[in-house]
């Protein structure tokens, strides 16, 4: 019997899942395996939030497998080490997996090409399972990648997207290969209480709902803080319970402003990708050193911790940073008001505010997370790198009755309309009924600051 044995990473899912279909159709049976890493512990990426949502996505492709005669296999240890020893048991000839863009995934690859190649079985790392356009594919001229979004959207668009693939219909998994006991949700600490189910049972569900009848609404919509209209795909594109190709297939087939809109999101996570791709030390450094000299210090270290509180007297901002805490998601629009509102107006390092998002975002991944973190930063690809966004205009602009910031922070929400946006200019005993702090800088004091430092003064 001829046997493929296929690595889950970042793709939990049996939908257009191209390693999937090469080893079912080039070999008698299958071994679907994910393997429980200690190394992701220790580079920190193995956060409660996304632990469990983890397990729910484990549980669920296990049962998707199970429908169709096969099973997951779960191991835990080195990931190079365990597999090397299931070819060895099942005397696979091949191993197939999708290919990864950061400096762990291209290490993890090229250990497991080596050792399969002393053992005689060859490595297939397939592009365009995690991402739409698989980085490198469409780079500038004289360039290894695009630094800047707009001339990449437009290559982008232009680049023929695979169809996307059907699910086997029958597997056959060795009966000799054990598993290991299925994580579950109820296994993890210190989870989220308001995190979302994970898996592609659930994924699929949020996808097909979302193109039939919510994506028309999004173009316009999508920044709308209380009204909640974006997708909320993104832990399931994370994951990799969702494909990329086939939310752009579905969005593409219903067509229209929104489902463009909607595109054009997932081309810049296919744009961050291609970046992190090109210079993996992105991840902790500079893209575009500005020569910041980041404030340090017991003050900074109190405002860093008020901003983590969502304590910081900024409404849209605590709101956001509520929002963070309970979900282990935020709304876009959020993240770009508190991590301008870190970077910019307290003039933090954008290490620190990645850091925590990283500790609590279900989509926390290191492409999206730290690249647009340096983007807003102004340390990143944006072309404008000094704007800053004031959050009490954005706040009037994007949540104008003040839902957001009162669904959010309850102790405001006695304050009607858009005045929940500028608690500070309540006094006497009306601001002496709430229990929420005075800003932690004046907006204008912020922005003296960060131009100074910057030299744009």
């Amino acid at each position: 019997m001829t046997v493929s044995v296929v690595l889950y990473t970042s793709d939990l899912r049996v939908h257009d899942h191209p390693p999937l279909r090469a080893a079912h159709e080039g070999a008698q049976e299958v071994v679907p395996v994910f393997v429980r890493d200690p190394a992701v512990d220790r580079a920190g990426f193995a956060a409660p939030n996304r632990l469990a949502f983890l397990a729910d996505c484990l549980s669920d492709l296990d049962r998707g497998l199970k429908d169709r005669g096969g099973r997951l296999v779960v191991r835990e240890g080195d990931t190079v080490t365990e597999v090397r020893a299931l070819v060895r048991q099942t005397e696979a000839d091949e191993v197939h997996m999708a290919a990864g863009v950061t400096g762990f995934a291209r290490a993890r690859e090229a250990r497991l090409r080596k050792v399969l190649e002393d053992d005689g079985c060859r490595l297939y790392v397939h592009d365009g399972v995690v991402t739409v356009v698989p980085p490198g594919d469409v780079t500038p001229v004289g360039s290894d990648h695009f630094a800047v979004f707009t001339p990449y959207y437009r290559r982008w668009t232009d680049v023929p997207s695979r169809t996307p693939l059907a699910a086997p219909r029958a597997l056959v998994v060795p009966s000799r290969v054990r598993s290991e006991r299925m994580p579950r949700r109820s296994d993890i600490a210190d989870v989220s209480p308001g995190l979302a189910a994970g898996g592609e049972t659930e994924g699929r569900k949020r996808l097909g709902s979302w193109t039939s009848d919510q994506i028309d609404a999004y173009g316009n919509r999508h920044d709308d803080l209380a009204g909640d209209a974006t997708s909320r795909l993104s832990p399931y594109l994370h994951f990799g319970a969702v494909s990329a190709v086939e939310a752009l297939h579905r969005a593409r087939k219903r067509g229209g402003a929104g489902a463009e809109a909607f595109v054009r999101q997932l081309c810049w996570r296919d744009f961050h990708h291609q970046v992190l791709a090109a210079r993996p030390q992105s991840a902790v450094a500079d893209y575009r050193p500005r020569h910041d000299r980041w404030r340090r210090g017991a003050d900074a270290d109190a405002d860093l911790a008020a901003w983590r509180e969502g304590r910081t007297g900024y409404p849209v901002v605590d709101a956001a940073m509520r929002q963070l805490a309970y979900e282990g998601w935020m709304h876009n629009r959020g993240r770009l008001l508190a991590a301008s509102f870190l970077t910019k107006t307290l003039y933090i390092d954008w290490r620190e505010g990645a850091r925590h998002f990283l500790d609590l975002l279900v989509d926390g991944d290191v492409a999206n997370n730290q690249l647009n973190w340096q983007w807003v930063a102004g340390t990143g690809t944006d072309t404008r790198p000094n704007r800053v966004l004031n959050p009490v205009l954005q706040a009037k602009r994007y949540d104008p009755d003040g839902s957001y910031v009162r669904r959010w922070v309850p102790e405001l929400a006695g304050l009607d309309g858009p005045a929940v946006h500028e608690p500070w200019r309540v006094t006497g005993l009306d601001r002496a009924s709430f229990d929420y702090p005075d800003p932690l800088v004046a907006l204008p004091d912020g922005l003296a600051r960060f131009r100074h430092a910057r030299g744009a003064a």
